[in-house]
């Protein structure tokens, strides 16, 4: 049985904050791609702040997916920064190369903190 992914989404002192739990895949990917994007288009945010605890799995989709974010946010001046992220996902991060260009965070409350924004959710 193939878990279906999920984003939650929300807005913290103009910082996107996306949580995807499940498989992120190509079919999952490109479902969350727009949410995500239709989110932050809406939004006056200018960093995304990606919190993968809920993710059980991912492949090259699932990279594409934060890569395709990450170029989003540093073309409207903001960053990207992914955090809680589980050991299998954590070495696809650094396999893939996106370990350099891309900040890590232990916690959002982390992330928050490094973009100077931080406070409770």
């Amino acid at each position: 049985m193939k878990l279906l992914s999920e984003v939650q989404i929300s807005v913290h002192n103009r910082v996107l904050i996306a949580a995807p739990s499940g498989e992120l895949d190509h079919f999952q990917s490109e479902r969350l791609r727009a949410q995500i994007d239709a989110a932050y288009e809406k939004s006056s945010c200018k960093h995304i702040v990606f919190d993968m605890a809920g993710v059980s799995f991912m492949d090259s989709s699932g990279v594409g997916l934060v890569i395709g974010r990450y170029k989003k946010a540093a073309i409207s001046g903001g960053k990207l920064i992914v955090c809680n992220m589980s050991e299998s996902v954590s070495r696809l991060f650094s396999l893939s190369g996106m370990g350099k260009i891309i900040q890590e965070a232990d916690s959002v409350g982390a992330a928050l903190d490094i973009l100077g924004v931080g406070g409770t959710l």
